[in-house]
């Protein structure tokens, strides 16, 4: 796996990766991640086209998943402790 881009974002750690004719997208939030896998084929333009993908709404929708994650792991280990 090799990385080949870092988006700056003040709210998440995103990385772009390339492994095995994919690209792979992976955003971190604290000790939360998310990612997401796109074939190279399926894209027109390499990396940029990547770059086009994370657009401020799906990275709105990207934050509100966090928050979602987040309740649900805090729900979870509150079964678990209580």
């Amino acid at each position: 796996m090799r990385i080949i881009a870092e988006l700056p974002h003040p709210d998440f750690k995103v990385t772009i990766m390339n492994m095995n004719q994919k690209f792979i997208v992976k955003i971190e939030q604290g000790t939360l991640e998310q990612s997401f896998k796109v074939a190279e084929m399926d894209l027109t333009d390499g990396v940029n086209s990547v770059f086009e993908l994370l657009d401020e709404e799906f990275l709105t929708k990207v934050g509100a998943r966090f928050t979602e994650m987040r309740t649900d792991f805090k729900d979870a280990y509150y079964r678990y402790n209580y």
